[in-house]
């Protein structure tokens, strides 16, 4: 008899993985389908992306209306497939997607010609709006609005001004209120789980927070450990990227058998791992007929393969949403809710999980897995203290979590914001700040943060604030000497030359000179967007001459000239076009920053990055030697 019950079991638990499993293979399909096949920038969580864009490097499609679907979509499956992955960061690009396309009116083929979206239609007006996105999508996240704009300022935007700031907390403010109003209206049940709880998504309130001087001992222990082990993580996980853009470049098979792989991985440890912990008893008080609460859907406790009664605290955590998972770690006055080696288990899963998880071809996001495998950490700290601590383990959880953002991260002052608005505790500030100020140092004494690690690994050119000791010992006419010689073109140019100069290089400005019998004039700097509006307008002329102001007023708009540039290979140009004259004078922006060529390196540095140039021109001290110029 019990041979039949075992064998009954056996095949219970089989089939039962068979689903588990080939569900989460059939969601991570669709997700790493969709973006390798139609948008590939969706793949990762777009912030490294975002912060190069707001830095002065476009990657392109990054903010298109297929990658914004294919986002959307994709982080719903990928989630859903129970992969070791947030949805924080593609809510990130997905806010930073809608404000670019809400800026332009719709995508590049098809979008709206209304009046007031040309005021919009400049680069200044567009980095401010991806910086709201972004700033949007972290308080989407998080529901955090304060959070949201410190985020933006202290990782993502790389010029900040005062009406930016209103701006991003305006944007923030909006999507609290629009949240809050979903909440309400779904609170009947009318839209499943979407409306349970509030705006507070880690509450943690309910406990009193104390301690005496000889907690802070843990408390920088949590700290020094995050910095170590956040600094482990971004170096264990630059090797695995490495691994995997090796993968990735054999083509797109390899890119979908790659996900597919890491999904059968996930599923096979989130089914296994719970079998390997004893059964925990329910609190009697807790009991409702003698069963555990919240076994069906979510909540706290899981029966898994526990008889009624009792519950597996491991799978409590591995098959509950991330969300549940956060609260079911973070919960406080539950000193026995969770056993030591589950703690341990799950923290080892969620590193592995973690590195093998980042990386692959689906929407994916860093925060909640790092939250994970930080809390896990601290609440063993907690349960190691025991009696001899008065800080309640639910709040180890949460400074273990806040450790390890930073030690991997190296924000501090959003996190700490972001950290106080998800659980709702203000008594933790003190101990909040000691940890991530703690964290931050020790993981800057081995690596760089996690986001500058992607954007150095995939190539992404980053201006940092703070520039390199060797551009102290370096001027800036050294340098330019270095480079290959600048191109420059003459205030009244022929258009053959204006076209070869456009074919022949990528860059986006180019200096206006005129050069005659011992002298030469710097006129300024002409834009390429605006080259390639003159070409495709065809305004040329017959004979070299300048024009009159009035000439140029009938012939473009400030809307015309405000235009993304477009693709030099659509210009159709005839023979006699290309004989004629462009009048440059018009077009170029007469003004443009200058430096002397004995300026130090760092000092320029300096200059470009907190003014937000995007051409800097260096001057010779005397006439003789020439102009030069450098981006």
């Amino acid at each position: 008899m019990l041979a039949v019950v075992d064998f009954i079991n056996q095949k219970r638990y089989i089939t039962g993985f068979a689903y588990f499993t080939g569900a989460n293979l059939t969601l991570t399909l669709v997700a790493a389908f969709l973006c390798v096949m139609f948008a590939p920038t969706a793949a990762g969580p777009g912030i490294p992306e975002i912060k190069a864009y707001l830095n002065g490097v476009d990657t392109p499609n990054m903010f298109g209306a297929s990658t914004l679907i294919v986002k959307i979509i994709g982080s719903i499956a990928a989630v859903s497939a129970g992969l070791d992955l947030g949805k924080e960061g593609p809510l990130v690009h997905i806010g930073t997607c809608i404000a670019a396309l809400l800026g332009r009116g719709g995508t590049e083929k098809h979008h709206l010609r209304w009046k007031w979206l040309r005021y919009f239609n400049n680069d200044r007006d567009r980095r401010d709006l991806i910086t709201c996105g972004a700033s949007s999508g972290v308080c989407a996240a998080f529901r955090s609005p304060v959070g949201g704009v410190l985020f933006a300022l202290e990782e993502v935007a790389t010029w900040w001004r005062s009406a930016l700031l209103w701006r991003t907390f305006f944007s923030t403010a909006v999507v609290v209120v629009v949240l809050r109003g979903f909440m309400e209206y779904c609170n009947s049940g009318r839209c499943g789980l979407f409306g349970r709880g509030g705006l507070i998504l880690f509450d943690v309130s309910s406990v009193t927070v104390k301690y005496h001087p000889m907690d802070l001992v843990p408390v920088v222990v949590i700290g020094i450990i995050g910095g170590v082990l956040g600094s482990l993580y971004n170096y264990l996980l630059l090797k695995v990227l490495r691994l995997y853009s090796l993968i990735n470049e054999k083509g797109r098979l390899y890119k979908l058998l790659l996900s597919l792989g890491v999904s059968l991985f996930t599923s096979v440890c989130l089914y296994s791992f719970p079998f390997l912990v004893p059964c925990s008893r329910c609190e009697p008080s807790l009991l409702n007929e003698g069963v555990c609460p919240t076994n069906g859907r979510t909540g706290n406790f899981k029966q898994f393969n526990c008889p009624t009664g009792y519950y597996n605290d491991l799978a409590s955590l591995l098959h509950s949403a991330n969300d549940d998972a956060v609260r079911n770690i973070f919960s406080t006055s539950t000193p026995t809710e969770f056993l030591p080696i589950s703690l341990l288990i799950f923290f080892a899963i969620y590193c592995i999980l973690g590195l093998f998880t980042f990386g692959i071809a689906v929407p994916s996001g860093l925060f909640l897995p790092i939250i994970l495998m930080g809390s896990a950490y601290g609440r063993l700290l907690g349960l190691a203290m025991g009696s001899y601590t008065d800080i309640d383990q639910g709040l180890y959880a949460v400074l273990g979590a806040a450790s390890l953002m930073s030690g991997s991260m190296r924000m501090t002052v959003s996190l700490c914001v972001i950290f106080l608005e998800l659980t709702n505790n203000l008594l933790l500030l003190p101990i909040t700040m000691l940890v991530l100020l703690i964290s931050k140092t020790v993981g800057d004494c081995f690596n760089p943060s996690i986001y500058e690690i992607i954007l150095e690994l995939k190539g992404l050119p980053f201006l940092d604030a703070k520039p390199e000791t060797w551009m102290r010992n370096l001027t800036v006419g050294e340098l330019a000497a270095a480079k290959p010689n600048v191109v420059s073109l003459r205030g009244i140019e022929k258009v053959t030359r204006v076209l070869e100069v456009l074919k022949a290089s990528n860059h986006n400005g180019y200096p206006v000179v005129d050069r005659d019998v011992g002298m030469t004039e710097l006129q300024g700097l002409v834009l390429r967007a605006h080259l390639i509006t003159v070409l495709r307008k065809k305004w040329f002329l017959p004979d070299r001459r300048r024009t009159e102001e009035w000439e140029v007023r009938e012939k473009f708009t400030s809307v015309d000239l405000a235009e993304k540039a477009r693709k030099i290979e659509e210009i159709e140009l005839t023979e006699e076009d290309m004989e004629m004259y462009i009048d440059l004078h018009p077009f170029t922006n007469a003004t443009p920053y200058t430096v002397v060529e004995s300026m130090s390196v760092a000092k320029a540095v300096v200059l470009f990055r907190e003014v937000g140039l995007r051409h800097l021109l260096i001057m010779p001290k005397y006439q003789a030697a020439g102009v030069s110029s450098t981006k």
